[in-house]
């Protein structure tokens, strides 16, 4: 008899924290991706106009992340972030040149927002009142209804909070998302407030170290190989996978764990609900060598089209989220309508324009809309042994590396259960 395994489509975040958990239980494990490598939107690539392994975009951790440190854990690659401590989070007003630093203090009660050394310049005390009504929003309110779109906190801490975290709009994105952000972190003090960059890109941190410990466990990875479709058999079982490469068959007692994008499962499962629409994230990539090596890992920038600076390896990144607007646009024409931005930030204002590669993940999040968040499955499917896995899953975070992590590791403990007969 045929030894029943586990198979998991996509090779992401989710399906790596997936796999990773299955082979440590013992359990055959093949993983089938599409692309070439593994990474899925949390990928690095060597570019030729820079000369440098850049990453397709940035990502901010943070030490209440604790999905992403097990998993770091379990990869053998901790040494590969960089923590900020204690937490900082520096800011420029790119119009004025201005910059301030906010400062979580320890513990849970946020007396750093009364102290104009830790907070934001020209917030008062009760512009902070808003925050309560994030903190207790109903499903259907959004960032917008919570919290005042004005005045020097929106502009200044609320706004590219808001934008990062959710890559969609503050007049259409979930309060609920933005206020689970806001408990897990700043609402628990400094330590579990502090960034976490990667050291050198998503795929040495991220990436590689688990693809390693994957294979050291015998967990069989194929790459290039896209899955087309699923076999059922009457009793709502998938008995085999088809691929283009051929059809795998699933022994009696398989599981299959599904670790795709919202928008990519409905070509297996057209009658699974999922999130609907997407939202795109805008990366530039400049070229400024040793011109930044006076620059933090993370600065914030406000009254920009830029919501944060990421400084690595003489490479100053910046993200726009929630960027469909610039979905069309030019690359030559982004770099340089954003680069007099970064100049300020990088307190460079006479370099000229550098060397920039411009990424678009058009697809990169769904829309983190109320509407969205009961369409948001978890784990289950309706198939009998069939597992769901991806940021978009998980209820209540939004679409994050720690998400996706977590619900790998969610679906893989439902496989383990059902391959032991639970």
């Amino acid at each position: 008899m045929t030894q029943p395994r586990t198979v998991i489509v996509g090779a992401g975040l989710a399906g790596l924290a997936a796999a990773l958990e299955l082979g440590k239980a013992g359990h055959p494990v093949t993983v089938l991706e599409a692309a070439p490598a593994a990474g899925g939107r949390c990928r690095s690539f060597h570019d030729p106009l820079l000369d440098r392994v850049i990453d397709n975009g940035n990502h901010l951790m943070m030490t209440a992340n604790t999905a992403v440190f097990t998993y770091l854990a379990e990869i053998g690659a901790t040494d590969r972030v960089r923590i900020g401590a204690p937490a900082t989070y520096p800011f420029v007003d790119v119009i004025s040149g201005e910059r301030w630093t906010v400062r979580p203090n320890r513990g849970p009660l946020p007396w750093w927002i009364t102290a104009a050394r830790r907070s934001v310049p020209g917030a008062r005390i009760s512009d902070w009142l808003p925050a309560l009504r994030l903190l207790l929003a109903g499903p259907a309110a959004t960032v917008g209804d919570c919290i005042p779109r004005k005045g020097p906190l929106w502009e200044r801490f609320w706004e590219p909070l808001s934008v990062a975290a959710l890559n969609t709009d503050p007049a259409e994105a979930s309060a609920r998302l933005l206020a689970a952000t806001c408990r897990l972190t700043f609402a628990r003090g400094e330590r579990m407030s502090r960034p976490v960059t990667v050291m050198h890109s998503l795929a040495d941190s991220l990436i590689d170290p688990a693809v390693q410990r994957l294979r050291e466990r015998g967990v069989e990875l194929r790459f290039g190989e896209r899955v087309r479709g699923l076999t059922r058999a009457g009793d709502g079982r998938v008995v085999a996978v088809e691929t283009s490469r051929g059809s795998l068959d699933l022994p009696t007692g398989s599981q299959l764990i599904l670790a795709l994008p919202s928008w990519n499962l409905p070509d297996l499962l057209p009658e699974q609900a999922v999130p609907t629409g997407t939202r795109m994230i805008l990366n530039l990539h400049f070229d400024v060598g040793a011109k930044a090596d006076h620059m933090p890992p993370l600065t914030g920038m406000t009254r920009s089209e830029a919501q944060w600076l990421f400084v690595r390896d003489g490479i100053a990144a910046v993200t726009v989220s929630a960027a469909d607007r610039h979905a069309d646009t030019d690359a030559g024409t982004l770099a340089s309508r954003i680069w007099p931005e970064v100049a300020v930030a990088l307190g460079q204002t006479d370099m000229p324009e550098p060397a920039c590669r411009v990424v678009k993940e058009r697809r990169a999040t769904f829309a983190e809309t109320p509407a969205n968040e009961p369409l948001r499955p978890g784990a289950d499917c309706h198939l009998a042994n069939v597992w769901l896995a991806g940021d978009w899953t998980v209820r209540g975070l939004p679409a994050t590396i720690e998400g996706a992590i977590r619900s790998g590791r969610i679906a893989a403990e439902r496989a383990i259960t059902a391959l032991h007969g639970g």
